[in-house]
């Protein structure tokens, strides 16, 4: 008897593990999401230049970055 207990008591708690594993999960991939498209809209209406795509703009601010970074050392 205490083992069918046991049993069912460690498959609740795998239930609720799983509940809250995929909770965070969904809310952490929304979160994320929601961030880039924030992000991209930032760079999109103020730091793109002529012709680039948001995409190369990210490229060109983190190159812009590692170049002002490298040049305070």
């Amino acid at each position: 008897m205490s083992k069918k207990i046991s049993d069912e008591v460690v498959k609740g708690y795998k239930a609720i593990e799983k509940g809250v594993t995929d909770g965070f999960k969904a809310i952490n991939d929304k979160v994320v999401s929601s961030y880039t498209k924030i992000e991209d809209l930032f760079v999109e209406r103020y730091l793109m230049k002529d012709g680039e795509t948001v995409e190369d703009a990210k490229k060109r601010l983190k190159e812009e970055e590692k170049e002002r970074s490298q040049k305070q050392i």
